[in-house]
């Protein structure tokens, strides 16, 4: 769009707002109606471990949407010379699963408990073996069942429960909804009808009915949307919490609330059959749309679904970049020690393809990111670790290529049941978030992990934010019946690039020798654990 172009539709309300409560950063994305990015804004904020507990205050969550909001104010100011007084609809998304129970003043009555927890154990296989269906320990529902079996008082007040994106909205609009994708998340979907599964609803409260509770399952949830369906408008008070400036005006539409699962999928084009993609930041998952069901029940495996309700396989694991980035947080501070100036991104771009000239194995080294639990190698508190013997081959490049290779150790394990056990084929995944930001580098190591080609989109860097907008744009714009699936991809992707790298031999068969090392090496894992309190 020209710059005269983009003026008058930022002052005609012509822009799409999409903003994700990500693990470590809010940020919002404007596009315009080609769906390109016009501005962003962000605000950098960090979970809490607080009495056991991965959490975040709900203070945070409105200071840190206000932030980007203006940050994002003041980046189209900056670029365009126009103030953005309106929009013509706003999504929000945020991490999928966690535990957010409110009674019936709308008051919060538990500490929100994230995704990164793993204190749900027995919830999440007892729940598995009811319904004969993967209950992740990060699910709300497990949660839920978890504080039943726990007799936390709190339970019979709920009247409520929802995850980030849902509270947000709620506040917002005042509508209690979810998109089907982050409801996916919550309690199991039933795709032919596009809403909770009621024969797993009806089981939940025949095993909770010696309770006595004064609720039902389906009563406490939000209502399941499919994207294109409207999910309310910004209430006046909802614009002032946005915008305490009160430019932001009442009455804007707003799609149904995401996951960060469900807007990657939007992001990288992921939602028709034999489509895949893999977000890689605080944690790393890999979605892959099925053509078929799945033969039986994995642990390590994920059924969640597309923004449009379509059956997806999700391989989760809870650690990825976060490891990683301390140790270039370390490197920092010693070029800092020095008294040179280096930026966090150089640093980051120079570490990164350091790993490219290391041996593929990454040198005979080990190490494990696991800042918190890790469900796929049944760890339920992480030790990071890094190790090496006298004969490993240690060079800065090989304990780059080391710590890269452990961020998608525990997915590999996963996405292996998936090729190897259940023979699912897929065209090449699309990737992600940070640790594609280097040209090369992730997608070297991802395509090696995975054996798959792996494809970088020049818009993979806006992110979930992005992916929510284009769910608002598709509320907006789409024809009678034109399905998500062909308005990403007849619409939206028709002249995006991307940068594909295939599998290199060399790299795979590295990477295969690290994961050999790697499954031998978890007795050291599970020994830090128990001896490192």
């Amino acid at each position: 769009m020209e710059f005269n172009t983009i003026q008058q539709a930022i002052q005609k309300g012509q822009t799409i707002l999409g903003i994700e409560l990500g693990s470590t950063r809010i940020k919002a994305v404007l596009i315009g109606e080609d769906h390109a990015p016009l501005a962003s804004g962000s605000f950098d904020w960090e979970n809490r471990h607080e009495n056991g507990v991965w959490t975040y205050h709900l203070d945070e969550v409105w200071s840190g949407l206000q932030e980007s909001y203006r940050a994002l104010c003041r980046d189209v100011q900056t670029k365009y010379s126009t103030p953005l007084q309106t929009i013509g609809a706003l999504g929000f998304s945020g991490m999928m699963h966690g535990y957010l129970p409110f009674d019936q003043d709308g008051v919060l009555l538990a500490p929100f408990r994230t995704w990164r927890n793993t204190i749900t154990g027995p919830a999440a296989a007892q729940l598995t073996d009811l319904f004969q269906f993967n209950i992740p320990q990060r699910w709300s529902i497990a949660h839920l069942y978890q504080a039943i079996l726990n007799k936390e008082a709190h339970v019979r007040d709920i009247r409520f429960l929802t995850t980030l994106a849902g509270y947000v909205h709620w506040q917002l609009s005042g509508q209690k909804v979810l998109g089907v994708g982050e409801a996916s998340g919550m309690f199991p979907i039933d795709s032919q009808v596009n809403d909770y599964d009621s024969f797993m609803l009806a089981q939940f409260n025949e095993r909770t009915a010696a309770e006595q509770l004064p609720w039902k399952i389906q009563d406490i949830l939000p209502k399941v949307l499919a994207a294109g369906e409207p999910g309310g408008v910004l209430s006046a008070a909802g614009a002032r919490l946005l915008d305490p400036s009160g430019s932001l005006p009442a009455g804007i539409p707003l799609c149904p609330p995401e996951g960060d699962a469900g807007t990657g999928m939007a992001a990288t084009n992921s939602v028709a059959p034999r489509t895949g993609n893999v977000s890689a930041g605080t944690s790393v998952f890999a979605m892959i749309v099925l053509e078929k069901a799945l033969s039986k029940v994995y642990p390590e495996i994920d059924m969640v679904t597309t923004p449009s309700g379509r059956p997806v396989a999700m391989v989760h694991s809870n650690n990825c970049t976060s490891d990683l980035n301390a140790w270039v947080e370390l490197f920092h501070q010693f070029t800092a020690a020095l008294g040179m100036e280096v930026s966090q991104s150089r640093l980051f771009e120079v570490l990164y393809q350091q790993a490219l000239a290391a041996d593929p194995d990454g040198g005979g080294m080990l190490a494990y990111n696991y800042v918190s639990g890790e469900h796929i190698t049944h760890l339920e508190e992480g030790r990071p670790l890094f190790v090496r013997t006298p004969e490993s081959r240690f060079t800065l490049a090989n304990f780059m290529r080391t710590h890269l290779f452990s961020a998608v150790g525990a997915l590999k394990i996963g996405m292996d049941i998936l090729f190897e056990q259940e023979h699912v084929q897929i065209d090449q995944i699309l990737g992600h978030g940070g640790f594609f930001k280097t040209p090369q580098v992730g997608q070297k190591i991802m395509a090696a992990a995975l054996k798959v080609p792996v494809a970088v989109m020049e818009t993979a860097g806006e992110g979930g934010a992005w992916g929510i907008a284009l769910l608002a744009a598709y509320l907006l714009h789409k024809k009678d019946n034109e399905s998500l699936e062909a308005y990403l991809a007849e619409r939206v992707f028709t002249a995006g690039s991307s940068v594909t790298v295939a599998p290199a031999a060399a790299d795979a068969a590295g990477f295969a020798a690290f994961m050999q090392r790697y499954q031998q090496g978890l007795a050291i894992e599970r020994a830090a654990v128990a001896g490192l309190r």
